[in-house]
């Protein structure tokens, strides 16, 4: 019987991290079936889910990332995955969209409302904040899961709050 697990890692930042992990899973015939990483400051955060191929265990998977030098600076955690690895409709992306400029505190929570009054599931999120030219800037993306019929409504209801706010606002429809 096959074996879903989860390793997550957060540690320095540095190139060729995520070549070291996926390249050690694929000389193990592991098939990663979702992948997420992020880079925050000098730090990456990297979650990866997968089915443990026959003759392969979760604990000689932890063992041998564990000894990895890429990652001994680094907290490591391997656990087996209980959730169902099938998608449902609540997680499939069918909308896209990116919001640019100063950097407002409340913006993600405003969004986060908005998209819920419209029932849509924020299925990957991501913000960043730098210094710009002549202020700070945020970034925010967000990839969501919106019915078709409610599309229309949550969108505008997005695009007022860019108006309001001052933000650029690009969307797509996937």
């Amino acid at each position: 019987m096959s074996q879903e697990i989860c390793i997550w890692f957060i540690g320095p930042d540095r190139t060729g991290l995520i070549a070291h992990i996926t390249n050690y899973l694929f000389d193990k015939e592991v098939n990663i079936s979702d992948i997420a990483c992020t880079a925050t400051g000098d730090n990456a955060e990297l979650t990866i889910i997968h089915t443990l191929p026959r003759g392969v265990t979760m604990e000689e998977i932890e063992k041998d990332l564990k000894g990895m030098p890429e990652l001994s600076d680094g907290t490591l955690e391997v656990n087996p995955y209980h959730f169902k690895e099938a998608r449902g409709p609540s997680s499939t992306v069918t909308h896209r969209f990116t919001l640019a400029g100063d950097d407002i505190p409340g913006l993600i929570a405003k969004i986060s409302k908005t998209l819920d009054e419209h029932g849509a599931n924020i299925v990957r999120m991501n913000s960043e904040t730098h210094q710009g030219i002549h202020s700070v800037v945020n970034i925010s993306r967000f990839a969501v899961s919106l019915r078709q019929e409610k599309a229309p409504d949550c969108l505008a209801a997005i695009v007022r709050i860019a108006c309001e706010l001052k933000l650029t606002f690009r969307y797509e429809a996937t």
